[in-house]
C-alpha cells in the first residue's frame, strides 16, 4: 500500500498553513525532506520521511483543533501585529496549542471568529469558491430604505467587481437607527460597511453571529469554546471536504 501524500497536503495536515501557502514554502526553498530541498511536487511518507521547515521537524499532530472565538471590537484578526495593536492571539493564549485565524474580521468589527491548526480547512473556508454563509447583525444610522436593502440584496459593485447575491432583514427600526441581519456568502475586506458606504449609511456597529452551522450563541466576549463534533463535520461539509479529511 503506497502510504505517500503530497508534501504540500502534508505540510497542510500538520497544521504548519494552507496547501497555497506550502507551496510558495517549498518554492521559496524553506522545505527540506530528509534533509534535500524540496521541489513542487515531492510525496512523502508520513511514517517514514522527515520533514523540516526553516530547519524544524514537522509532524503529524494527532488531533486538529477547533475553537469558536468572540472576537472584541479593537483587536485585529491576527497572531502578531507590528503596529502593537491587539491580536486574537492574545485572547488563546490558553488554549495549549498554537491556531490560527480562518479569514478576518476587521479591527472596528465584533462577533464570531473561527481558528484552527487545520491548514486544509482554513484554507477550503477562506477560498473565495466555498460560498460558506456568514450571517452578521449590523447596526446602521440612521435608516434604510426598502429600495436601498433591494439594490444591496441584489449586488453592487466593489472594486469593479459585483457583490454576490446577499440577504438583508430589518429586525428593529427607530427613529435614527436601525438593525439589520445580513447574510453573505463571500468575505471581501469590510465588505459590508464598503457596500453601506455607497449609500452613505453609517455602520454604527457590526457583529459577526454565524459561519455556516457554527454560531456564537451565548459565548461571552474575548472569551473561547471548542467546536462541538458536530460543528466540525458540518463545517468541513459546507467547506466541500469530506468528513474524515
Amino acid at each position: 500500500m503506497d502510504n505517500h501524500i503530497r508534501l504540500q497536503k502534508y505540510l497542510s495536515e500538520c497544521g504548519v498553513c494552507s496547501r497555497r501557502k506550502a507551496e510558495e514554502l517549498i518554492l521559496a526553498g524553506l522545505v527540506r525532506v530528509n534533509g534535500k530541498k524540496a521541489q513542487l511536487g515531492d510525496k512523502v511518507d508520513p511514517k517514514r520521511d522527515q520533514v523540516t521547515l526553516h530547519g524544524r521537524k514537522v509532524s503529524m499532530k494527532k488531533e486538529n483543533t477547533y475553537l469558536a472565538l468572540y472576537k472584541p471590537r479593537g483587536f485585529v484578526s491576527t497572531m502578531s501585529d507590528e503596529n502593537d495593536r491587539k491580536c486574537v492571539a492574545q485572547l488563546v493564549a490558553d488554549v495549549g496549542t498554537r491556531v490560527y485565524p480562518v479569514g478576518r474580521l476587521d479591527k472596528d468589527s465584533e462577533g464570531l471568529l473561527l481558528m484552527t491548526d487545520d491548514g486544509e480547512l482554513a484554507n477550503a473556508l477562506a477560498h473565495p469558491s466555498g460560498h460558506v454563509e456568514k450571517i452578521y447583525r449590523v447596526t446602521i444610522r440612521p435608516g434604510i430604505t426598502q429600495q436601498q436593502i433591494r439594490s444591496l440584496s441584489e449586488g453592487v459593485d466593489l472594486d469593479g467587481k459585483e457583490t454576490l447575491p446577499a440577504q438583508i432583514q430589518v429586525l428593529e427600526r427607530e427613529e435614527n437607527r436601525t438593525v439589520l441581519q445580513i447574510t453573505l456568502k463571500e468575505g471581501r475586506n469590510r465588505q459590508i460597511r464598503r457596500m453601506l458606504d455607497l449609500f452613505n449609511i453609517e455602520t454604527a456597529r457590526l457583529k459577526r453571529i454565524a459561519i455556516g452551522p457554527v454560531r456564537l450563541g451565548m459565548l461571552e466576549v474575548g472569551k473561547w469554546r471548542h467546536l462541538t463534533e458536530k460543528e466540525i463535520a458540518s463545517l468541513k461539509k459546507s467547506a466541500g471536504l469530506a468528513v474524515g479529511d
